[in-house]
């Protein structure tokens, strides 16, 4: 559910981009939205205005060029193929390396992972423990490693990215078994991993931040440590009931209705499997005692309202809670690093995460702030 398949995935574009080479590829994109304003306006069209907001400039020129290329939405082939077109679009819009940031791959019992240790961060650091997004059926270590690498950067903090197992080759709960076994692992090789193990976090975007969601839960209803951070980009909480933001952005925006029941069909086949708070973490009778949260949703994103759901569900349960809404942008913005409209949004969730890990679990204050 993160990324858009290909930003020039058709039946010609993606030949010419087997003969075009990506570093000519990434050039090209990056000298778009470098244009002056009135020019990427010009492109994108008209300013695009629904339930009182207007979708940023970027955000519309991306769409634009996805949809004269791909059309709508992302679910448009069989899971291996959509899989090869997301690692192909995700170099396109990830922009320049983030440096210097040390990576390392890991094998965490089974489970493959990549370690990210920023430049300046010694031992005893703080850990996030990430999960990448893609539906439960896309997105792998690699479509997700520049957000990683702005991540360890920015929070100076390092990051466990995690390649958990997918669907429909192992659908629910494999994800979930393995989200919760890196969590484990990583508690339990703090000293090997060079991290404080009173500071080590989850995180994720989309079908990722649904996992962080429901590791942390599991984490603390089965007495096993618990996270000392939540870092949930536009999670997937609730699919049981359909709310209003799905409607509204059904098309046009990326992630569409379509995708959705795609990605469900393929992770919980099984209609009774989806009110397993394990999968849908909203429907978990008891929030209480989780820890610290941020929640950042996205205007133009029909998972919008189960994101804001679940926030307005862990503040009644009396966790300390962060939710940030971004109006102006559209699911998986934190993928699309080749715009700073983007990276701000991702920046301020980056500071939120540093100022919550600097402190102990006893310091936390009743609502971290950025």
């Amino acid at each position: 559910m993160a990324l858009p398949t290909s930003l020039l995935a058709s039946n010609v574009a993606p030949v010419l981009l087997d003969v075009i080479p990506p570093r000519i590829q990434t050039a090209a994109v990056r000298a778009l939205f470098a244009l002056p304003r009135p020019v990427r306006r010009l492109i994108a069209g008209r300013p695009i205005r629904v339930d009182g907001q207007e979708l940023e400039l970027d955000a519309q020129l991306l769409l634009t060029l996805n949809r004269l290329a791909n059309g709508d939405g992302l679910a448009h082939r069989d899971p291996d193929r959509s899989r090869v077109e997301m690692r192909r679009s995700s170099r396109l819009i990830a922009g320049e390396t983030i440096e210097p940031v040390a990576v390392r791959t890991l094998d965490l019992d089974g489970i493959p992972a990549r370690l990210y240790t920023p430049e300046g961060v010694g031992e005893r650091a703080p850990l996030l423990v990430f999960y990448h997004g893609g539906g439960w059926v896309l997105g792998d270590l690699d479509t997700h490693d520049n957000p990683c690498r702005f991540i360890a950067r920015g929070a100076a903090v390092k990051v466990l990215s995690v390649d958990y197992r997918l669907a429909p080759e192992h659908p629910f709960p494999a994800a979930v078994d393995d989200a919760l076994s890196a969590y484990l692992w990583a508690s339990k090789n703090a000293d090997s991993l060079g991290v404080d193990p009173t500071r080590i976090a989850v995180g994720g975007d989309s079908a990722g931040g649904n996992l962080a969601a429901v590791t942390a839960h599991q984490a603390v209803r089965t007495g096993a440590p618990t996270p000392a951070f939540q870092l949930l980009f536009y999670p997937g909480t609730d699919a049981t009931v359909r709310r209003r933001s799905r409607d509204l952005f059904a098309t046009d925006y990326f992630l569409t209705d379509h995708d959705i029941d795609w990605f469900l069909n393929h992770y919980a086949s099984k209609r009774e499997h989806r009110a397993d708070p394990r999968f849908s973490i909203l429907r978990a009778q008891d929030l209480t005692n989780l820890p610290p949260t941020y929640i950042a949703t996205a205007g133009f994103d029909p998972l919008r309202d189960e994101g804001e759901a679940y926030a307005t569900a862990l503040r009644a349960a009396n966790v300390p809670t962060i939710h940030t809404r971004h109006p102006n942008l559209i699911h998986g913005y934190i993928n699309f690093l080749t715009a700073l409209t983007f990276r701000a949004a991702l920046q301020e969730a980056v500071t939120t995460l540093k100022t919550a890990l600097a402190l102990t679990p006893t310091q936390h204050p009743s609502s971290p702030h950025p």
